[in-house]
């Protein structure tokens, strides 16, 4: 049994998926197994991978369901996965120059059941650290901290136990494609923290046709998916008041978008969504001005 899963979630991303490929053909560590799921490509991706199994380089695992957006895709890959640990990196990035061996030496040396996984950086494809490094007087944090009290910044790449991210699935709702991912994350820094590893471990290029740059449209089309995020993160224990009443707007303007009647009812933050509601309303108007050339 191998010890990490690298999983890809992919959907018509024949043009660029290779970049993952050959930058796990080149781990000297060889102990992991590459699982892709396909979530419902109209491309060439399957052929793709055929040759790529052909080459037996990199022990694949390729997947087919119908297009369920990225949470979905995930969902699929912790249920398919069996081993240890895990990390995705997704149809456009790059795994780290020996990423491979840097994540499983240093869970060998102070992993375990005491902490939810490992969190290290992302980068450019020039080797420039994504936002801020990683606190160095720091061992172990949950996610939430690492950005809300020692001010992290930017993309972090995360490396979970497989047994904990088969917890806290994300929903499905009928006619969208997006829940945001930080839903489990978060779910999860309630269990254990992470180990702290300052290494590079994924290297990104933002395109144009990513989930990052589409996020206006994101926001419009998957209102639901927006206010179970954002119902959810008002639910945590930790954070300010600053922090929830953000998510109060957010979740008022989806809840509009969607035309949600009992969204005031639902809220586990009456009298905050209350104060809220004038917030939500004027981003809500920002967000359909933002977006009227898309329809």
């Amino acid at each position: 049994m191998k010890t990490l899963t690298v999983f890809t979630p992919t959907y018509n991303r024949a043009y660029c998926l290779e970049r993952v490929y050959l930058s796990l053909k080149d781990q000297q560590n060889k102990d992991f197994i590459w699982l892709i799921i396909d979530d419902g490509s109209t491309d060439h991706t399957a052929e793709l991978v055929d040759s790529w199994k052909e080459e037996d380089k990199v022990l694949i695992n390729y997947f087919y369901q119908e297009n369920q957006g990225m949470h979905g895709a995930h969902n699929t890959a912790y249920r398919l996965m069996k081993t240890e640990l895990n990390v995705c990196i997704d149809s456009d990035d790059e795994m780290g120059e020996d990423a491979v061996e840097k994540i499983i030496s240093f869970w060998k040396r102070y992993g375990g059941n005491h902490v939810s996984g490992i969190i290290g950086l992302d980068a450019f494809r020039d080797g420039s650290i994504i936002g801020t490094e990683l606190p160095q007087h720091v061992k172990t944090s949950t996610l939430f901290d690492l950005y809300s009290k020692h001010k992290v910044r930017g993309d972090k790449k995360l490396v979970y136990r497989t047994e904990l991210t088969l917890q806290y699935p994300y929903p499905l709702f009928e006619g969208e494609k997006y829940v945001g991912l930080a839903y489990k994350y978060y779910c999860l820094d309630q269990q254990y923290p992470l180990l702290i590893m300052n290494e590079i471990l994924c290297k990104v290029e933002y395109l144009e046709d990513g989930s990052t740059s589409n996020m206006y449209k994101q926001y419009m089309k998957n209102p639901k998916g927006f206010a179970f995020y954002r119902k959810e993160l008002m639910k945590l224990p930790s954070g300010n008041v600053f922090f929830k009443f953000r998510q109060a707007i957010h979740y008022v303007s989806s809840s509009l978008i969607s035309n949600d009647k009992q969204f005031l009812k639902e809220t586990p933050r009456k009298a905050m969504t209350w104060m809220a509601l004038p917030f939500g309303y004027l981003l809500t108007v920002y967000l359909k001005k933002k977006t009227a050339h898309l329809n």
